[in-house]
């Protein structure tokens, strides 16, 4: 199986999980991109005549084009969907929503199927980039886990529903902060706090996204990390720059390799990205295993989902494809790949047990209502914030 290195994404009154308020993510760069880029098209595929509600192949087979993450999809699942449909999956990759967005915005066409984060999705549904999903074919709605249904960008599901999600947490390497004397981190303060994260100077590493490290200082600061105030921006600001002398590095890309290594002893990082950090120090007969914790004062959620683009050459087959998606064998295998969480209920009878153990990947109930997801920031406050960014990153 091939490795799932996922990139920074993700990050305006707050709601908790309970009510899902809704994944931010910059567009910015829409406008500056837009003017450039030029239109691109990929792989078109003759419309077929649609699945049935129970998954029946689509007559006529057909090409199914997808634009995703860079490997967000187990290939036995490809070969799944492309045999029981008689298709062919052609896949686009990207490596953030900003860039999925820009190269939309500037006219790129063909895609049938992306898969955004929650804040890509109110950002596409507002542009009038997606068609309504087809209900007809959609035998599996009933499916989704009570915690990721109604979402509140999309509450009736008529153009998303969930293809997975990660949590941002702590990893660190058990066995480096025994040595250390370092207690297991239980929140934010390991990260935030200069007078504890200094003790392990030039080990630790925090993603370079500015969503989500406003959003864990939001919650180290005791702020609703949907906060639109500017004044709630400096504050974060002064704590990151206060604690980033203590860090290594704002690493997206090999902070996961560089744990699995024992290089790195602690990061902010992604649930799934610590789980395969994990695996590969394992695999490599490491004397020490990385831990993921669930921060104390609460941590950010990035909801995946599946749209279809208003311009998808094959609607009908895109709908097929989302259905069989949320079959729960189907959801499980990015799961079992990745360390990613899934979203479908019978998706848990297919997750193997060291994947569906981990907390981190799959949280207790009982934390769940301590988990944001990010709503899209105001435009004033998307540019204080990337103000603020610039600074810290000087």
């Amino acid at each position: 199986m091939k490795p799932a290195p996922k990139p920074a994404r993700r990050a305006a009154a707050g709601m908790s999980i309970a009510a899902m308020s809704i994944t931010g993510m910059s567009i910015l760069a829409l406008l500056l991109v837009a003017a450039c880029q030029k239109q691109e098209s990929a792989q078109g595929g003759a419309a077929t005549a649609g699945a049935s509600a129970q998954n029946a192949p689509a007559a006529g087979g057909g090409t199914l084009n997808l634009y995703n993450w860079n490997d967000y999809i187990d290939d036995q699942t490809v070969k799944r969907f492309e045999q029981q449909f008689n298709a062919k999956v052609v896949q686009t990759f990207y490596s953030d929503n900003d860039e999925m967005l820009a190269k939309l915005a500037a006219g790129a066409t063909g895609y049938d199927v992306v898969v955004p984060t929650g804040n890509a999705v109110e950002a596409m549904i507002r542009r009038g980039d997606l068609q309504p999903l087809d209900h007809a074919v959609l035998s599996n709605i009933g499916n989704i886990r009570p915690q990721f249904a109604s979402l509140p960008y999309d509450p009736q599901h008529q153009y998303a529903v969930p293809y997975a999600y990660t949590v941002t947490v702590i990893g660190y390497n058990d066995a480096a902060l025994r040595k250390a004397s370092f207690p297991p981190p239980t929140g934010w303060e390991a990260i935030f706090d200069p007078a504890i994260a200094c003790k392990l100077k030039g080990r630790i590493t925090v993603l370079d996204s500015p969503d989500e490290i406003f959003a864990a200082a939001f919650y180290y600061l005791g702020i609703d990390p949907n906060t639109t105030s500017a004044d709630d921006y400096k504050k974060a600001a002064a704590t990151i720059t206060k604690a980033k002398s203590c860090w290594a590095a704002f690493n997206s890309a090999s902070y996961s390799k560089e744990m699995a290594a024992g290089n790195i002893w602690m990061a902010l990082g992604y649930s799934n990205d610590f789980f395969l950090g994990n695996r590969d120090a394992q695999a490599a007969k490491q004397d020490f295993h990385i831990v993921s914790v669930l921060p104390q004062q609460g941590a950010t959620l990035a909801v995946d989902n599946m749209v279809i683009l208003k311009s998808a050459p094959n609607p009908k087959l895109a709908n097929a494809f989302v259905n069989f998606m949320m079959d729960g064998r189907n959801s499980a295998d990015l799961s079992n790949l990745i360390g990613s969480g899934a979203a479908y209920k019978t998706a848990l009878d297919f997750i193997k047990p060291e994947v569906k153990s981990n907390q981190a990947v799959f949280p207790p109930e009982d934390r769940m209502s301590s988990f944001h997801v990010l709503r899209l920031l105001p435009p004033e406050i998307r540019q204080e914030r990337s103000r603020l960014w610039t600074e810290i990153k000087l």
